[in-house]
């Protein structure tokens, strides 16, 4: 297992494959307000790649990756990530699969659908977040942010495996990929000043 931190975009010949994990670090929770500092991603092998931004975003084969309509992009709460790839790589992603919605549609017998809970439950990891809310900004990451940054990308081909049986035994797969399609205009709907609204509801 090794994790490989490369400055302001991954390297034109790496192939991780036809689908990657992906999560991203940002310098706080408003996509629109906080840069967007770290994009981690996995092919499933056990190595994890770290693209760290800096200021600048000029990152050709990070938006090639992102956008390619062949590589399944597998997320931990796709809806923020994609939110900030958006707003700040000016790229959607697609296809996409997220591994909370999928928690929530078959896991319905709790309320704990966070990435360390189900890390836990389904493949027996336990998860440290004691960095989740250190300077993603910093010009030099520490170790320990490597470490923390690549724990979120390692583990979701295996979360997703488990999930996608669960989601055949229970009858929601169908239901599960139209919210998963759903998930880039759930994202253009946050960043266009509609975050906490249902456009849904009757009121």
């Amino acid at each position: 297992m090794t994790n490989y931190l490369h400055k302001g975009d991954l390297p034109a010949s790496l192939d991780l494959g036809p689908s990657v994990a992906i999560d991203s670090e940002t310098m706080g929770l408003n996509p629109l307000r906080d840069r967007l500092c770290v994009v981690q991603l996995s092919g499933g092998d056990g190595n994890a790649h770290l693209v760290q931004l800096g200021s600048r975003y000029d990152a050709p084969n990070l938006k090639r990756l992102l956008a390619d309509p062949k590589v399944l992009k597998i997320f931990h709460f796709a809806r923020f990530d994609i939110a900030a790839i958006r707003h700040w790589l000016k790229v959607e992603t697609t296809p996409v699969y997220c591994t909370k919605v999928a928690s929530r549609l078959t896991r319905t017998f709790t309320d704990r659908h966070g990435l360390k809970d189900l890390s836990r439950d389904l493949i027996g990891v336990d998860l440290s977040k004691q960095q989740q809310s250190s300077d993603w900004g910093a010009e030099t990451l520490t170790e320990a942010q490597v470490e923390y940054a690549a724990s979120d990308v390692l583990y979701l081909h295996a979360i997703k495996e488990k999930l996608d049986a669960m989601l055949a035994r229970e009858g929601r797969t169908a239901l599960a990929e139209a919210c998963f399609r759903f998930l880039p205009d759930r994202a253009a709907l946050d960043l266009a000043g509609w975050p906490e609204i249902d456009i849904l509801a009757h009121s």
